[in-house]
């Protein structure tokens, strides 16, 4: 995982160096368009894979280097920069699973468990991507999510009955009911309210009763 050191408006990384040629871009253009989107300044060394992101003194919004900080550990942590973009907007989460604290530096195990959250032929990935709304990288010794509140939610209650033994069906199963109650959620969020009000009464008018003729009241 990314090694940090967060001090005041700067803050230490070191991301895999496999993953630094990801983070520069083209002719550094991942890189300018981070810090371009976050107002930040980012220094990185391609030999040792340590990145420095510091913000400007006066920084209007002091959580833009947070989430500076958050796209460089989603892109060292195998997503690509256009996915790792997604932290761009508000509500949108990073979350890292560490497989080394599940079951410790087993090969075999992390293997294993890997492969279990990928399925055969990228099927489950792609079903937790689709069905979860996130975007999901399966790197190293990790497993990292990016999503809402509630797609990381679901996504990561999938993952982790994965890692936990549970039947891909059952996993399916689970996803295909979230991703229902997820669309509902979404429709009633965004469902323009219309405000129905009550027909208004015409106000009666008294009649005037005719006088019969040849009658004297």
């Amino acid at each position: 995982m990314a090694e940090e050191n967060l001090n005041m408006n700067k803050i230490y990384m070191k991301i895999p160096l496999e993953r630094v040629g990801a983070l520069v871009g083209v002719k550094g253009g991942t890189k300018a368009e981070l810090e371009k989107g976050t107002g930040t300044r980012i220094t990185i060394d391609g030999k040792s894979g340590e990145v420095l992101i510091e913000a400007p003194v006066g920084c209007p919004d002091p959580s833009e280097i947070l989430r500076a900080r958050d796209i460089v550990t989603a892109v060292g942590r195998g997503f690509s920069p256009l996915k790792a973009s997604r932290l761009f907007s508000d509500g949108q989460l990073l979350e890292v699973i560490d497989l080394k604290q599940v079951i410790g530096d087993s090969q075999n195990k992390l293997t294993r468990l890997k492969g279990r959250v990928i399925g055969e032929n990228g099927k489950t990935w792609k079903l937790i991507e689709q069905l979860a709304s996130v975007s999901l990288s399966v790197y190293g010794h990790t497993i990292a999510l990016i999503g809402d509140y509630e797609e990381m939610r679901v996504a990561k209650e999938a993952v982790e009955m994965l890692l936990r033994g549970c039947m891909h069906g059952t996993v399916y199963k689970y996803l295909n009911k979230e991703h229902l109650e997820l669309k509902k959620r979404k429709f009633l969020l965004w469902e323009p309210r219309i405000e129905i009000k009550p027909a208004e009464e015409k106000p009666k008018v008294k009649k005037k009763r005719k006088k019969k003729a040849g009658v004297k009241e």
